[in-house]
């Protein structure tokens, strides 16, 4: 056991660029693609993945130092620092129970498979140590209540449900995914996506508005302004804008915008390896179903990036930056100084799903739901920077508390590992999980509904 936990752990730390495209090539293997065509497949979606890795690390690595500047020249002093989502990882890999997350996840999605719960096979095992995470929260908060042994065995259950409605939102998103992307046979079984869920109520009232109901995406934006919405010069400008309120020096604001407006520029490009690499898989995946299972689909599951290709999920990253550092300044409850997760993926990516790519209607999602993420950032940074110190993934200073500004489907989060709080009164968690849930089954039958009228008009 311990010789497989080492060999797993090993491959983790290659990152996801390696992990993932290991996973596809086995798939590809088993589902009877020739062994060129599979390892063709898997070195090409880690070119993209590496590819979009290296777009959002330079992006982030222009953006957050003019955060930071705008935030000093504030003078606002906040005690929570922002790690960014890689602390976390490091954080929840280092809780003692983590290895055994990968049965569960693993074994999960076989059984859903076998009973036909699923059509989704998550090819995302790195990103595994999401479900990691919200097993250390919930542990952290039921110990006092449960125990030790108590809290570790509610910690895989609470996981095991988390895994069961990222495999049915994977299922009920895939045909727009797919529709958005242009790739087949994929969906995202990221947990980021869980926030959507909250944000549907919320765009169903934002379509009653007139002029909020029709198409507004990157391509209309285009139509609208011109050369303004291309994506070199957007993201000139966007970068022009973060230079100035920065107060940077002339050279300085010109670099960002010239930094921005090849971020934006290239993120499409890159995008078109994930089809590339991910066509051929696809469709050898759905060929094995239809022999084994007469009438069935079978989809992959994956991380985010591969939609990263949409210029909506960047208007939206770059209009929640500022939105964010605002909150954090005037916010009542934060603490936290966003800074790693500043360049907040999460938020961009639940609206693009749930509004279908609406640029309008994902900004003004991204103001009414910021606050969840620095609110959730300093609940969790207490236990976090506890098991930070604890287990020696993170160096900190007495007194000193971490945390990220940008966690993965905060309000989900929040409720799952707060749930048993109603011992002392707080019925907040709890009315969470039942709105979560509600939501949940009103956002499934409302895709569902779409997916089949699609259908049947092509």
């Amino acid at each position: 056991m311990d010789i497989l936990q080492n060999i797993i752990n090993w491959l983790l730390s290659l990152g996801a660029a390696i992990f993932v495209p290991i996973i596809i090539i086995i798939a590809g293997l088993i589902v009877g693609m020739k062994l060129k065509e599979a390892i063709s497949a898997g070195i090409t979606l880690g070119v993209a993945f590496t590819g979009m890795s290296m777009l959002i690390g330079f992006m982030s690595g222009a953006i957050g130092p003019a955060a930071e500047a705008m935030l000093k020249s504030t003078g606002i002093n906040l005690p929570i620092v922002d790690g960014g989502w890689t602390t976390l990882s490091a954080i929840a890999w280092s809780w003692p129970y983590a290895f055994l997350m990968f049965p569960l996840m693993i074994g999960i999605n076989i059984v859903m498979l076998i009973i036909n719960k699923t059509k989704t096979f998550n090819a995302d095992l790195w990103n595994v140590w999401g479900k990691i995470f919200t097993g250390v929260a919930v542990a952290a908060v039921c110990k006092p209540y449960f125990g030790t042994a108590g809290s570790i065995g509610i910690a895989f259950v609470t996981a095991g449900i988390q895994i069961i409605f990222e495999l049915k939102m994977a299922d009920m998103y895939q045909y727009r995914i797919e529709k958005l992307s242009g790739i087949p046979g994929v969906t995202c079984t990221h947990k980021m996506g869980f926030t959507s869920i909250f944000m549907f109520p919320i765009d169903c009232l934002l379509k009653k508005i007139p002029g909020l109901n029709r198409r507004f995406d990157a391509a209309v934006l285009k139509d609208k302004i011109g050369i303004f919405a291309e994506s070199h010069v957007l993201g000139f400008i966007l970068g022009i804008v973060f230079g100035v309120l920065a107060r940077y020096k002339v050279a300085a604001i010109l670099t960002l915008g010239i930094q921005a407006s090849a971020a934006l520029t290239l993120f499409p490009v890159i995008s078109k390896y994930f089809m590339m690499a991910l066509e051929p898989i696809s469709t050898a995946i759905s060929t094995f179903m239809n022999k084994k299972f007469q009438d069935r689909t079978l989809v992959v599951g994956l991380d985010w990036p591969f939609m990263g290709g949409a210029n909506e999920i960047w208007l939206a990253v770059f209009f929640a930056i500022p939105v964010t550092l605002v909150y954090s300044m005037f916010l009542p409850g934060n603490e936290l100084l966003p800074f790693a997760g500043i360049v907040n993926n999460a938020i961009a990516v639940a609206a693009f799903l749930v509004t279908g790519g609406n640029v309008i209607r994902m900004c003004i999602l991204v103001l009414i739901f910021a606050p969840a993420y620095l609110w959730v950032g300093t609940i969790m940074a207490p236990f976090v920077s506890d098991l930070a110190r604890t287990t020696g993934a993170v160096s900190l200073k007495a007194g000193e508390l971490i945390s990220c500004s940008s966690i993965d489907g905060p309000i989900q989060t929040y409720a799952f590992s707060h749930l048993f709080k109603v011992m002392d009164g707080n019925f907040l968690p709890i009315a969470l999980c039942v709105i979560f849930v509600v939501c949940f089954v009103a956002l499934y039958k409302y895709l569902g509904k779409e997916e089949r009228e699609g259908r049947e008009i092509n």
